[in-house]
């Protein structure tokens, strides 16, 4: 469960380096998403869940 918390703990960090660093930046790919059909976010969220499922597989394997 702490490696759950230490997961998520990094998204956080990541994501909120990304909006101090580049705010504007951030806008314009939340637009972006705004604007993409559903299906498509679909797609790509999955292929992202398990594209980062399979990099704590290795590093954990």
């Amino acid at each position: 469960m702490s490696d759950l918390f230490t997961a998520f703990g990094l998204v956080l960090a990541l994501e909120g380096a990304l909006y101090a660093l580049f705010p504007d930046f951030m806008k314009r790919v939340a637009e972006q998403a705004v604007a993409s059909p559903s299906d498509m976010l679909r797609t790509v969220g999955l292929v992202s869940a398990g594209f980062g499922v399979a990099l704590v597989w290795l590093a954990r394997g």
